[in-house]
């Protein structure tokens, strides 16, 4: 398990990457559902206007 951990030597290149590969995911998800939810409550406020 410690030789998969250190990557054959490239540990410290390796697993920072995945660390920020990581962070940019899971903040795309997060920023896409509030995007996406921003969205809807314009589209309800444009339909109750029209109705």
């Amino acid at each position: 398990m410690s030789e998969f951990l250190a990557m054959g030597g490239y540990a410290r290149y390796v697993w920072p990457s995945i660390g920020l590969f990581v962070g940019l995911l899971l903040w795309m998800a997060l920023s896409a559902r509030s995007h996406h939810r921003r969205a809807l409550t314009r589209l309800r406020s444009v339909e109750r206007g029209a109705a």
